[in-house]
């Protein structure tokens, strides 16, 4: 009889801290950050770096780091195929540089990254039901022959990951679209009740609508309070001033 093979308890270990991070309801910067936790743990590296496929722009940008890179988060990008990330991004594939990683003639050096000057690098795609989301890169200072098994564990983390990150990455898509529509709802509220209250102007005091606006622009500067603010305060007051009229005069008609 073939003897069975148990997994050990770190393998146990390490497999549920995937699953729990694939299921959990953490947003996408904590999920990041999960995974560069877990990646360090699986690789011992000396720096890791995510990035995350832009669909906007086609874009690949840094999206977490295991080094602060507070300025560079968000902001680095570089197009799909440039790059060995962009490449890996771009073929789906694993690459491993085991010495002079910078000596690639795919390499592409950003001197606001210190892990460009390391010597060992090796990067894995993320990837959610076949198509890459992103991109996993790990860096070690002097030169090291990166172990198969290592490797696989990598590519492993990439697959696993690949579809929960995708999953956050449309929640936070979803939250910038309502946010904005949202945005777009108040600036509309607020041109009405500007428009609104440029009428009243016009009706109550004789003024050209340039007139009008120009008066609710420079009371906004000197209150230091919004124009919706004031078109609201005018509105009110109209509308407390015809209540009030037509409490006095209620046999008035037109």
């Amino acid at each position: 009889m073939t003897a069975v093979t148990n997994p050990s308890s770190p393998d146990i270990a390490f497999l549920h801290r995937v699953s729990s991070i694939v299921s959990s309801e953490l947003s996408l910067d904590e999920m990041l950050g999960e995974i560069v936790g877990l990646t360090v743990q699986a690789s011992a590296c000396d720096a890791c770096l995510i990035y995350l496929l832009d669909e906007r722009t086609g874009e690949i940008v840094l999206r977490a780091s295991q080094l602060p890179h507070t300025r560079a988060i968000g902001k680095l990008r570089m197009k799909v195929g440039e790059g060995i990330t962009g490449w890996v991004a771009e073929h789906k594939s694993v690459v491993v540089l085991p010495a002079n990683a910078g000596r690639d003639p795919r390499f592409k050096r950003f001197p606001s990254l210190i892990e460009d000057t390391y010597q060992t690098f090796v990067s894995v795609p993320l990837v959610s039901a076949g198509d890459v989301v992103g991109v996993i890169n790990v860096h070690y200072r002097v030169a090291t022959e990166p172990a198969a098994t290592m490797i696989a564990t990598l590519t492993f983390i990439g697959e696993q990951m690949g579809s929960a990150i995708h999953k956050s990455m449309l929640a936070e898509d979803n939250e910038r679209l309502l946010n904005e529509t949202n945005e777009m709802k108040r600036q509309l509220e607020a041109r009405k009740l500007v428009e609104r209250a440029k009428g009243l102007l016009m009706q109550r005091h004789g003024m050209t609508e340039e007139e009008a606006y120009l008066k609710l622009r420079n009371d906004s500067r000197r209150s230091r309070r919004a124009m919706r603010d004031l078109a609201e305060q005018i509105i009110r007051t109209e509308t407390q001033s015809r209540v009030e009229g037509e409490q006095r005069d209620p046999d008035e008609t037109n």
